[in-house]
């Protein structure tokens, strides 16, 4: 019954922390106890304890179920060895740990890793970890909000897939898990660590809001990652920018920009008629931003569409005035995307430049993992 957890797991948001725990919650809990086991990933850490205090648990069980769960990565009640067997089989017919099934993973020369995990109902969706070079074993892991997605970029392989269906906050939380159990126990020296996670991967998270917003505050609270070390991407939901600064966690914010006029954004990406450039900067502009803060703009420089030195004069006016960094990111020419094209190494450095010759921070994003189909739904698109 996933719509039960689904109504369970909303109580837990900014909103809802400033209501008390009711007869009403606890009521539709245990309302199928009898007749499934409760997922204990679908739990907030609320939610958590009064699954324990209905076991006659104390307080101190939750902290020790939820480090279990979140902090070592427990895949089974056997793992949990300081509690005792006749508690751990109670457990076992109560409650179970979900886990994502690794299906593929693929290794790539330069070090990038890409996996792709079955969902309980056999959907499939991927996360790539990428070596970030900011010291030995660090990493940046990349996940997905959505199987599939409806946003329909151009140059995105995933936008060819459609969308299946949401991911749910604990589907989103589980890539983190599973890769860092992964991570942990890599051949290099000392294991890898995942230092950084981005939801860049397949969907767009905004349009997952709810979900996406549960699963955050997941992995800030439960497992104990810093909310500097998370970045959201978006396509340029206004809405959902605008949420996210009202009542989200206070995450990292990259914009996937990709263009300086209406009319070719609007050609590569079709949420660009709903929410235009004007619209778009302006929601960046109001935009909370702590000190030492910015916000990323994410650019994929496409030869001869928008790699132009007019098109960066303009990209340099769009962002003026707002504290930005901008990742320029050559096209993938590995992705069956038509007629899009890789720009020269020429006309990268020239627009570069005029970024930089401007006071802006722009960097070239290296693409990662190009001999292992690393770019978002290729291995998904493959295995369909």
């Amino acid at each position: 019954m996933p719509g039960i957890h689904t109504a369970i797991l909303f109580t837990d948001t900014a909103e809802s922390k400033r209501l008390r725990q009711s007869d009403i919650i606890k009521t539709q809990l245990f309302l199928h106890e009898n007749q499934m086991k409760t997922n204990l990933k679908h739990l907030s850490k609320n939610e958590l304890s009064l699954f324990m205090e209905r076991l006659g648990q104390k307080t101190y069980r939750t902290n020790q179920l939820t480090h279990w769960i979140y902090r070592k990565h427990a895949t089974s009640f056997d793992d949990m060895t300081d509690f005792s067997k006749a508690f751990r089989e109670e457990l076992n017919e109560k409650a179970f740990i979900s886990n994502s099934k690794l299906v593929q993973k693929l290794i790539s020369k330069d070090g990038t890793e890409k996996f792709l995990f079955e969902l309980e109902d056999g959907e499939s969706i991927e996360s790539v970890l990428i070596p970030n070079g900011r010291g030995k074993g660090k990493c940046t892991l990349c996940i997905s909000s959505q199987v599939g997605c409806a946003v329909g970029c151009k140059f995105c392989v995933t936008g060819s897939l459609g969308l299946k269906r949401n991911m749910r906050a604990y589907e989103i939380v589980d890539q983190v898990i599973a890769v860092q159990r992964h991570a942990a126990q890599s051949d290099e020296d000392g294991g890898r660590e995942v230092s950084n996670l981005v939801l860049m991967g397949m969907g767009e998270p905004f349009n997952n809001f709810t979900e996406v917003s549960i699963a955050l505050r997941k992995l800030i609270e439960l497992m104990g990652i810093s909310r500097r070390k998370i970045t959201l991407s978006t396509s340029g939901i206004v809405p959902g920018i605008q949420n996210l600064a009202e009542t989200g966690p206070p995450v990292n914010l990259a914009i996937s920009l990709n263009a300086t006029t209406d009319k070719v954004r609007s050609s590569i990406m079709p949420i660009n008629r709903k929410y235009p450039l004007k619209e778009l900067i302006r929601a960046c502009r109001d935009f909370p931003l702590s000190p030492n803060r910015s916000i990323t703009f994410e650019y994929v420089l496409l030869g001869k569409l928008n790699d132009t030195k007019d098109d960066a004069v303009r990209l340099v006016r769009l962002l003026k005035g707002i504290k930005s960094k901008v990742n320029l990111i050559p096209f993938n020419p590995s992705c069956d995307t038509g007629e899009l094209r890789q720009p020269s190494d020429k006309r990268i450095a020239e627009f570069q430049d005029i970024l930089r010759k401007a006071g802006m921070t722009a960097m070239i994003r290296k693409s990662m993992g190009s001999d292992i189909s690393a770019a978002c739904g290729q291995l998904k698109a493959a295995f369909r």
